[in-house]
């Protein structure tokens, strides 16, 4: 599943990205975040701290830097 996954995300990068404008208002993307988590914590928690940045995700969030945590966690990492 985890493979699967990656392989969505990596052709959302590659061929539905660039088609759309810049939105992201975190660093690294929320895609990049997604392939991070899921390589550092596997399938399920990977799945759940990227989908949880998802929707994190929107114009009422000032955004900024926000990189993967060494543990896991749902919230926004606190030390960025």
């Amino acid at each position: 599943m985890k493979t699967v996954l990656i392989w969505l995300v990596r052709g959302y990068q590659r061929f539905i990205s660039p088609l759309l404008p810049p939105s992201c208002r975190y660093y690294p993307t929320c895609s990049s975040y997604m392939l991070t988590a899921l390589q550092k914590f596997g399938f399920v928690r990977g799945f759940l701290m990227g989908s949880a940045r998802i929707l994190r995700c929107n114009p009422f969030v000032r955004g900024g830097i926000d990189k993967v945590p060494d543990h896991f966690s749902l919230r926004r990492n606190p030390e960025s």
